[in-house]
């Protein structure tokens, strides 16, 4: 695999085995000419290595043709996954990890790709130390090895309850605290390595995630495990630089292509008759897709498929809405794809470029009684909360709900009749963004507005509005203060 969470599971497993002796080379495959999960590069890699076992990561539960070429060969698979498994037979693998298999008994099927490769790691750890109770050794190393599991647990978007939460709550802590020449030289280019810094969830997926995925979005995502590996600070350090170069590149690629895909998705603005938004474009990046396709998901507030094409065939990736089985309604166009596969709010594709007009069709009309001329999703307000109360102690209540994520979501609070302390200043490279100075009371809070430029006239100085907001915590320099995110505002009468 070649995203967060098969980039982390993958450096996991590698650092564990060469702990433990054992001869270990690792391979990732390159999206652009390899595809996704198994294939005719995994066998090619075997047949380089000279290895007879396999482990994978984050894929290969459908893989049922490279795993039974593997076998043949006398070479043996373990999987470690957690994507859906296939309609028919499973490959003839020694081992499948994956709690959602049919057969699994696991109480919680949630898990991230790089939790399951932990399982396994635990698993090994516990079988070599002869009891429940690894050796200090082991225990050291799969303490640390949490802080990877809690990236890969926040940048794969899966639910942050049950078993979720409790990995990412104590990954975060162990991530802080690494020593890991390579994790923390990616928390320095991230800005993210201040003395006491608390981190959370969204320093993850905001920070250390985009630059983890950047090298695979570009090129391969073997610079990524790299940095993961790297075994001395120097090493970390110019790896990753060479993350973030990455990350700035990838930020250039995506405003363009994301600027094409919206102009073309402005011919599917019926929302009845496009319940999903399946958008393509010849010539482009198939290594941005996928945000590109978060974008649209944003945007329009539906489900998304954007496909980047190279000549006949092309690319697809999928991006949904809470509550709607994106990856259901594309099993009705089974036949159409030429490959296909994910889960419910994720799902990659391959595809020629004659079918697309008739696979929107066809999840169209499986996603019509569901998504049917749904309005855009409502914003939800956790809370009223006046701002003249928020302060420090009032955050580190709200701090003891942390992590924040996909089903655990971070308060949505409503704080009425607030005023600006200032004009509001239009900030942002592109200028889409509101920087506010909003006063209650004798307190005076920044707030930031993503993406509500346009709307700087709907306030006035010495007019009240109503404001939903989100507190955090912004570190700067050093320093540490409460600021807002600004969600939605209203204004009121005078």
């Amino acid at each position: 695999d070649y995203d967060v969470d098969g980039v982390t599971g993958t450096a996991l497993l590698v650092r564990l085995l060469r702990l433990l002796g054992a001869k270990v080379a690792w391979h990732i495959p390159n999206r652009f000419t390899d595809g996704y999960s198994f294939g005719e590069h995994s066998r090619v890699k075997v047949r380089e290595t000279g290895a007879t076992l396999v482990i994978s990561v984050d894929n290969g539960t459908s893989a049922k043709e490279t795993i039974d070429a593997l076998l043949e060969d006398g070479v043996e698979t373990i999987v470690t996954d957690h994507h859906e498994p296939p309609r028919g037979d499973l490959p003839r693998a020694v081992a499948i990890v994956n709690p959602k298999l049919a057969t699994s008994t696991y109480p919680f099927r949630e898990l991230c790709g790089g939790a399951v490769a932990f399982k396994l790691a635990w698993g090994l750890a516990k079988t070599i130390s002869g009891t429940s109770k690894v050796t200090p050794r082991l225990r050291e190393f799969l303490t640390d090895a949490m802080s990877l599991v809690a990236i890969a647990t926040v940048c794969d978007v899966v639910p942050l309850v049950d078993e979720n939460r409790v990995l990412a709550r104590f990954g975060l802590k162990a991530l802080g605290a690494t020593k890991h020449p390579g994790v923390r030289a990616l928390l320095e280019v991230c800005d993210l390595a201040q003395t006491g810094r608390k981190l959370g969830a969204e320093d993850v997926g905001f920070q250390i995630g985009p630059r983890i995925n950047a090298s695979g979005r570009l090129a391969t995502a073997a610079a990524a495990v790299d940095v993961l590996l790297a075994e001395t600070p120097a090493d970390g350090k110019r790896l990753a630089a060479d993350l973030d170069g990455m990350n700035v590149e990838r930020k250039r690629i995506e405003r363009g292509l994301t600027a094409e895909a919206m102009q073309v998705a402005q011919q599917f603005q019926d929302p009845a008759e496009h319940p999903v938004l399946v958008v393509a474009g010849q010539g482009w990046h198939q290594g941005v897709i996928g945000i590109v396709a978060s974008r649209l998901v944003d945007a329009f507030g539906r489900p998304a498929i954007v496909i980047g094409l190279d000549g006949e065939v092309g690319k697809g990736s999928a991006r949904s809405i809470p509550g709607f089985d994106l990856l259901g309604a594309m099993h009705a166009a089974s036949d159409l794809f030429e490959r296909y596969g994910g889960h419910a709010m994720a799902a990659g594709c391959e595809i020629r470029a004659e079918v697309i007009d008739e696979v929107r069709d066809r999840i169209a009309s499986a996603a019509r009684h569901a998504l049917a001329a749904a309005p855009r999703p409502p914003l939800h307000i956790d809370a009223e909360y006046p701002l003249a109360d928020l302060d420090d102690a009032a955050m580190g209540q709200l701090d003891r709900l942390e992590p924040f994520g996909q089903d655990n979501e971070t308060p949505v609070l409503l704080a009425r009749r607030v005023h600006l302390a200032e004009q509001p200043r239009i900030i942002g490279a592109d200028k889409t963004h509101l920087l506010l100075s909003v006063r209650h009371g004798a307190r005076v809070h920044k707030a930031l507005a993503f993406g509500m430029a346009e709307r700087a006239s709907e306030l006035r100085m010495g007019l009240p509005f109503d404001l939903v907001y989100t507190p955090r915590w912004n570190w700067f320099r050093g320093r540490v203060q409460l600021e807002l995110l600004a969600k939605d505002f209203v204004a009121g009468p005078a």
